[in-house]
């Protein structure tokens, strides 16, 4: 069935409510796949808008019954339009995204960044609330590493979840790294983030660190071939993680203990597959982590572990 012309159709609309509803109907009607930032139609929809809008991301209800000149009703047509026919995630139509409530320029030198370990920074187990937490106090992290950086999301992140550490974020594409550092310019952290291209630890031979994190490439090649295409947007080598998604994965484990602080620890995000892990390293003490939205697809190792 072919689907009205979201550019023609919005022409009829008035208020930031009817485009919502507009919107959800047609993604909807699409079969669009949501997975970069938000989980279904109803949240992409609202992002889509009020970040084209430059309006605040959270908060619909303070305007949805604000009416649109006809210029905004275009401009929201086309992009609705942009996202069903071609399948762009909204991140990257509006060139921008948000994690844990921070916002991040978001184009395509770079996978759009959504990992569970930045939930996890900001947990008790990281913060210095719980004192039987992994890291107990955050102020006496002095060095992280940011392994696979790509747009830099995590640096930043570490930067303020940790304030007296020196951050260093390595990606092995220089065009991720362009746009880490126009993200970590905005942040004004240049001074405390230091980026750097290369193959994983190479960058950083002989340093050590109090914390490493990763959220390094980890999809299978079998689901690669069948993911939605909105994923296809995204840089291959982002999602890439070798025949069984772990290659990445077990070079990281076989080198991180070299690079860690005696009392240091490593948080490392590697989706649903622990069972390869737990079955291959029997010897790790993998601690498996859950955030509100995932179970057991983020573990932690300490120095010790990994010796």
């Amino acid at each position: 069935m072919t689907m009205p012309d979201p550019r023609t159709e919005i022409a009829e609309l008035a208020t930031l409510r009817d485009c919502l509803r507009y919107a959800v109907s047609a993604f909807r009607q699409a079969n669009l796949h949501h997975g970069h930032g938000a989980t279904n139609a109803l949240d992409e929809a609202v992002f889509l808008i009020l970040e084209s809008l430059h309006l605040p991301v959270d908060d619909f209800n303070a305007f949805a019954d604000a009416r649109l000149t006809a210029r905004e009703k275009a401009m929201l047509g086309e992009r609705i339009a942009m996202r069903i026919e071609k399948r762009i995630p909204a991140a990257y139509i509006t060139g921008r995204t948000y994690l844990h409530g921070f916002s991040f320029r978001s184009d395509r030198r770079a996978i759009i960044p959504r990992s569970f370990v930045a939930d996890l920074l900001f947990s008790p187990l990281f913060d210095g609330s719980d004192g039987a937490g992994l890291i107990e106090d955050p102020a006496a992290v002095t060095s992280v590493l940011d392994l696979c950086t790509g747009g830099g999301s995590l640096a930043i992140l570490a930067a303020h979840a940790f304030p007296n550490a020196e951050v260093h974020a390595v990606d092995l594409s220089a065009e991720a790294l362009s746009l880490a550092a126009e993200n970590v310019a905005d942040y004004g952290l240049e001074d405390r983030i230091t980026l750097h291209r290369g193959d994983l630890f190479a960058p950083v031979k002989g340093m050590r660190f109090d914390l490493i994190l990763t959220n390094p490439p980890y999809v299978d090649q079998a689901t690669i071939a069948i993911m939605p295409e909105e994923f296809r947007h995204e840089p291959a080598m982002a999602l890439d993680g070798g025949p069984d998604g772990f290659d990445l994965v077990r070079r990281i484990l076989r080198e991180a203990g070299q690079h860690l602080d005696a009392e240091g620890g490593m948080l490392c995000e590697i989706g649903l597959d622990r069972a390869v892990l737990d079955a291959e390293f029997p010897d790790l003490a993998f601690t498996w982590l859950d955030t509100e939205e995932s179970t057991g697809e983020v573990f932690w190792l300490t120095a010790r572990d990994l010796r």
